[in-house]
């Protein structure tokens, strides 16, 4: 059994300005309907929400690469409990993958992501 971890930090502004310059072109190359619905409707704090769930993508993929390179942006989604709460949906088959943890935390100009996984 392993663990391993990954981290991304993002500054928002560079998400922003990607939506504002690829609009659907990029928000649909990167996020799931669910995740573009759950950020729209945090209206001011969308783009706190955007770079967020970037950033645990990230981070997730620098925790499951060493194993598996082959999910693409949209085969894992960063969704919320009923609490809040972050967890990955993972659409792709991790072999051997025993669980997967998701941490995020954001303010006015970053984000950040960690990403554990038990393999």
């Amino acid at each position: 059994m392993q663990i391993k971890t990954g981290t991304d930090i993002i500054e928002i502004d560079r998400i922003k300005t990607a939506i504002e310059k690829f609009g659907n072109t990029f928000l649909n190359s990167i996020f799931t309907e669910k995740e573009i619905e759950y950020c729209e409707k945090h209206k001011k704090q969308k783009y706190q929400h955007y770079a967020g769930k970037f950033a645990a993508k990230e981070a997730v993929f620098k925790s499951i690469s060493f194993y598996y390179k082959e999910c693409k942006w949209k085969e894992y989604e960063i969704l919320n409990d009923e609490n809040g709460r972050p967890y990955v949906n993972l659409k792709c088959e991790i072999p051997n993958l025993q669980s997967i943890d998701i941490s995020i935390s954001h303010c006015r100009t970053f984000a950040i992501a960690v990403s554990t996984i038990l393999i």
